[in-house]
């Protein structure tokens, strides 16, 4: 499943080639997708890899398009999806009874968001989940205002937007303003003789200090490892439920994980509060341990 084996884009130009490209590829019926997942899984057949990997380029595709706004090539958008289809291919259970589309759809969308935050100089204050929730739906609360193409926002967009989306109105405007571009802090806030003001005289600096923030850097660093620990106590299907329930921007429904794993509802359900309490007590194991430790 080597990368160099898929149809790659030299450059935004040959998006339209690309696609031709992936095109040339068939797409499985369930029967032979079962078949030739069943070949890679339990022989290492990677012809047979190839094929699942291909046979989803046009998925990926299809996802990326979805991630056009972020200012960076389609080429590496799409290039970092075909790694998580190609991450997907690797996991996949075909037993399990539902078909690989469903279940790659979390790894491309997840590989394509990875590498739009490592990519973006925002990333390191894209470290809540509100702020990322906010990065990546922006741009559809602005559609769905109609300001898309205003540059920057009115104060009144702002505080809608901020509402909407459950975070402050100074990080819309930051937000908006790294997602646009540069803009002048001295443009107007309204284009009319009767109000001269300008977003300078709009916006105030209450950031903390720098030791608040490297201090509150270091907590939230403590707080991933932790977690990351934690999280070593579930097996596998427990850690898929657990960050898809509880840690997705997104979270995944019931429905959607009972068919990813082939088994009722309730038993995603129970399956996702016994993760969530496993997770809980080793949390609290390694609090103690370290209290213990200082003691």
């Amino acid at each position: 499943m080597a990368r160099a084996a898929l149809p790659t884009i030299a450059s935004d130009s040959g998006l339209s080639h690309y696609l031709d490209d992936i095109r040339r590829f068939p797409m499985l019926e369930p029967n032979e997708e079962f078949m030739l997942a069943k070949r890679w899984r339990e022989h290492g057949d990677p012809d047979a890899a190839h094929k699942l990997v291909t046979s989803h380029l046009r998925l990926v595709a299809k996802i990326a398009m979805g991630y056009r706004g972020y200012g960076l090539p389609i080429g590496e958008v799409i290039s970092e999806g075909n790694v998580g289809l190609m991450q997907a291919v690797k996991r996949f259970e075909p037993d399990k009874g539902f078909r690989l589309a469903t279940y790659a759809m979390w790894w491309i969308r997840a590989a394509i968001q990875e590498y739009i935050l490592r990519s973006w100089s925002l990333v390191k204050m894209g470290t809540t989940a509100n702020q990322k929730k906010l990065f990546f739906n922006l741009r559809k609360a602005k559609s769905q205002i109609s300001a898309l193409e205003d540059g920057d926002l009115r104060p009144d967009q702002v505080k809608v937007i901020a509402k909407r989306l459950g975070v402050t109105e100074d990080d819309v405007v930051s937000m908006n303003r790294r997602l646009s571009g540069d803009a002048s802090l001295n443009a107007p806030l309204r284009g009319d003789e009767l109000d001269s003001s300008e977003w300078q005289d709009w916006l105030v600096d209450d950031s903390d200090s720098q030791e608040t923030i490297l201090a509150e850097s270091e907590e939230l660093d403590n707080r991933r490892t932790a977690l990351k620990r934690a999280m070593a106590v579930l097996n596998d299907r427990e850690r898929r439920i657990f960050e898809a329930r509880k840690l997705s921007e997104e979270p995944i429904t019931l429905e959607e994980l009972s068919e990813e794993f082939g088994v009722s509802r309730e038993r995603v359900r129970q399956i996702e509060v016994r993760a969530f309490e496993k997770v809980q007590q080793a949390v609290r194991e390694q609090i103690s341990a370290v209290e213990a430790g200082a003691a």
